[in-house]
């Protein structure tokens, strides 16, 4: 059996997080390997040929929630990455002559919002307000460890952190901040608004990658979570990464390289090795064996405590755990080839809503029936769908005077009911978005020339999202923070010594942000450092 020279760390997965914590390691000097299932690192955040001629991302496909601290550390920008602004807002179509056009600029939105609902118009600004209050308090934890709950006094510092960051939001903003992991998205806008289609189209932020009701409770948090990037330094916008997503991993992995980092593609893990209560390396499905000072995993906590070490390796409450985290975002993610731009019926003609983010988001009744109707049929009949064409602001995903769409819809059920597969039903799911869009566009089924379709089961088979799950496990109040993926173990050190969780499994959670990479980075330097002339562990 062949066995490679040790490494300091070896990097189970080539997605944007495994690169980010690979990066902030070989910076620090130390040895460090990344090993890729697929031909191509990136994970879900990569560009790819779909149809000849045609590009485009392949999963993740809206740049926000990326860190500038991340960008600025790696110099992304100077290894190719170019992002551009989203200027143009929403675009809601709502039959042959109504639709809802929410413009980024501040008083165009809010003229469009007063043409609805005078009331709406009026609420607005608190609205944002008190919104905005509670995404700083958001922001200020990003970077942070979580303090792991009965950690000992060690940490009491990051407890005491956060608990003067809550008392700065004030009685208003504590009240605001229970609400938002109590309650539904649903509840939480109908409390302040009126307009059906304003609520609607808010509330898709709280149901993306969520496989849920808007009236879930929990979801609102969801939405907040969708809420707190920022692009190019304008807070909240969402960009365009020039290339689709993949320029994002390609750039990283040249910062890699710059720094030593060896990353190996089509090399598929098959075990965690371990000796005793220690990680020390990896087994490849090919039978290599690449021994490790540490091992820092970029999968879904479920796919690396299920499939990658036995549940006898960790102690049976973690086992529990990882049986019951839950797993499951609904997604049916599309890209299609399209000869023409859609004409919708509302709105014809070529217009500023084509480089909007157009969704099919019409009330929050909409919605609601959406995810009813996965669970008894299996996906939603008439689904919700954000549909975005990067072709009109980066031509270079498509020949000329043609166009790509990146289709991101929900509800359709990780499972289907009554023993069907997702391998018999996939072209079926997808004529329904298809038709969907052309109750709105009537060109749009002629004008599409290929398209490509992962279901849930796509999504896990294809890119190791458990359940089609694109957050590695729901943003939930049981999953977030101090409880991600465990309570005692949200420092991104697993129970055993040596094994690090650095996707996106760990806090902050899923996006493509690069910060749960960077913060596993952060503590295993700390345990590097302290152990220097030894093998790393878990200092508990």
């Amino acid at each position: 059996m062949a066995r490679s020279t040790g490494y300091d760390v070896v990097v189970i997965g080539g997605g944007h997080n495994g690169l980010t914590c690979a990066f902030y390691l070989a910076r620090a000097g130390h040895k460090v390997c990344v090993l890729e299932r697929r031909h191509v690192v990136g994970g879900a955040a990569v560009t790819e040929e779909f149809h000849p001629g045609f590009r485009n991302s392949t999963a993740s496909y809206s740049v926000s929630l990326l860190s500038p601290k991340v960008i600025a550390d790696m110099d992304l920008p100077r290894h190719g990455l170019e992002v551009r602004l989203r200027e143009a807002g929403y675009f809601v179509p709502l039959g042959d002559d109504d639709h809802f056009l929410l413009p980024r600029d501040k008083a165009e939105k809010l003229a469009a919002i007063a043409a609805r609902s005078p009331k709406d118009a009026a609420a607005w600004p608190e609205y944002n307000r008190r919104l905005d209050h509670l995404t700083a308090l958001l922001r200020a934890t990003l970077h942070e460890t979580p303090p792991n709950a009965g950690g000992g006094i060690g940490q009491l510092a990051g407890a005491l952190t956060l608990g003067n960051s809550m008392r700065k939001l004030g009685l208003e903003g504590q009240r605001d901040l229970i609400d938002l992991f109590g309650k539904s998205a649903g509840e939480m806008l109908d409390n302040w608004f009126e307009s059906p289609v304003l609520k609607g189209l808010l509330a898709f932020d709280a149901l993306t990658g969520n496989y849920a009701s808007p009236y879930t409770p929990g979801t609102a948090y969801v939405l907040l979570h969708h809420v707190f990037g920022e692009v190019n330094g304008v807070q909240g916008a969402w960009g365009h990464a020039m290339g689709g997503m993949g320029a994002i991993t390609q750039a990283m992995a040249a910062a890699c390289v710059e720094q030593g980092v060896d990353i190996r593609t089509e090399a598929a893990v098959a075990e965690v090795l371990r000796d005793g209560n220690r990680a020390t390396g990896v087994r490849l499905t090919s039978g290599e064996e690449i021994a490790a000072r540490a091992v820092a995993a970029n999968v879904n906590p479920k796919l690396l405590f299920g499939q990658l070490l036995p549940e006898d390796a960790v102690p049976p409450a973690f086992a529990r755990r990882m049986r019951d985290w839950k797993c499951a975002s609904g997604t049916l993610r599309m890209n299609v080839a399209l000869s023409e731009l859609p004409r919708f019926t509302c709105l014809p003609g070529e217009g500023r809503h084509h480089r909007a983010s157009i969704l099919i988001t019409p009330s929050l009744p909409y919605l609601e029936a959406a995810f009813d109707d996965a669970r008894q049929h299996g996906w939603a009949r008439a689904p919700a769908i954000e549909m975005q064409i990067p072709s009109t602001i980066d031509p270079s995903l498509a020949p000329p005077g043609s166009h790509v769409a990146s289709l991101f819809c929900q509800h359709f059920a990780p499972v289907l009911p009554d023993g069907r597969n997702w391998a018999d039903n996939r072209e079926a799911a997808a004529d329904t978005v298809i038709d969907t869009i052309t109750r709105y566009a009537p060109n749009f089924r002629a004008s599409v020339l290929g398209r490509m379709v992962l279901t849930p089961q796509d999504l896990e088979d294809r890119l190791g999202l458990v359940g089609g799950d694109i957050f590695h496990g729901q943003l939930r109040l049981d999953q977030l923070f101090s409880a991600r993926p465990m309570l005692g173990h949200a420092d991104y050190r697993m129970p055993l010594d040596g094994l690090y969780l650095c996707g996106s499994g760990a806090h902050p959670g899923g996006g493509v942000t690069g910060i749960p990479g960077h913060n596993a980075a952060r503590e295993m330097l700390k345990d590097l450092r302290r152990r220097r002339n030894k093998s790393i562990g878990t200092p508990r």
